[in-house]
């Protein structure tokens, strides 16, 4: 029977640090500040842009929120960013994704000042993710990351399977395992024999998005099991990736849904907030 990985106790042990190196900060005369932009109403966005207010509140970040809007143009919005950028008081810019469709996306992340990008969603830090000299971190792998780390499992000299190949989590995931000695594979929709992947795994990364699509089979023995999924099965419970009760019997490690991984990612969101404003020191 697995352990848990419990995301909860990582977050709180994490968020108590942020809380010291914040009231440091302070002690300097220097405040922590996150501007958060939700365009539209959508209610998803609504609950995860009021938890990051809660986040910043917990550890002392001043958190200032800029809600547009449906019909907010495209030049409105990077008129707006264009502001924050220069605005002191604002160490952390987050512009919460999904935009409306008349937005392209992709020109409102590279509108943001990289220094200020603490989604880590702009190109130029992207790169510096890929050679591996970075200051932020995307917030969802870099909590695995912390997981990991918390429970004492090694990357190095693993062999690390990533399901999924998204910007946001897939890819900069395997570059964070790759980065700590891990052997690392991403596998995806297309990839032919994808079980006989997966059950070579020492440590397995499901990222794809679709309710207990990783089975038992899927698995080897004795493996560590991280779950990003977030979805809801056919009877409207929120569950992972992972078929959880399935793979719990043959891991060694795994994270459960809710308490997981989820946890974890708005704690990462503010390491890299309060990174920015420690770098003014």
């Amino acid at each position: 029977m697995a352990e848990l990985m419990n995301g909860k106790e990582v977050s709180a042990a994490k968020r108590a640090e942020l809380k010291e190196r914040v009231a440091a900060l302070n002690e300097k005369g220097i405040q922590v500040g996150l501007a958060v932009i939700i365009v539209g109403n959508n209610s998803a966005s609504r609950v995860y842009v009021n938890n990051k207010k809660k986040g910043c509140e917990e550890i002392g970040v001043n958190s200032y929120e800029y809600a547009l809007p449906e019909e907010t143009t495209q030049a409105q919005l990077l008129s707006l960013i264009d502001e924050l950028n220069n605005d002191s008081r604002v160490n952390g810019i987050l512009c919460q994704l999904p935009l409306p469709s008349h937005i392209d996306e992709q020109s409102v992340i590279n509108s943001i000042n990289p220094e200020k990008d603490v989604d880590a969603f702009h190109p130029f830090n992207v790169g510096h993710i890929m050679i591996g000299d970075y200051t932020y971190l995307p917030c969802t792998p870099a909590g695995i990351m912390e997981i990991l780390k918390y429970y004492n499992v090694s990357v190095a000299g693993k062999r690390c399977v990533v399901i999924g190949r998204s910007n946001i989590v897939g890819k900069p995931m395997a570059m964070l395992m790759l980065k700590e000695n891990g052997t690392v594979e991403i596998c995806h929709s297309r990839t032919a024999g994808l079980a006989e992947e997966t059950s070579r795994a020492d440590i397995l990364v499901a990222a794809v998005g679709k309710a207990d699509f990783v089975t038992a089979d899927m698995v080897k023995d004795g493996a560590v099991v991280v779950d990003v999924g977030m979805n809801r099965n056919a009877e409207g419970k929120l569950c992972g990736d992972v078929c959880f009760d399935e793979v719990e019997k043959k891991a060694s490690y795994i994270t459960p849904v809710p308490g997981g991984v989820g946890p974890m990612t708005i704690t990462m969101l503010l390491e890299n907030t309060v990174r920015s404003a420690e770098k003014i020191v």
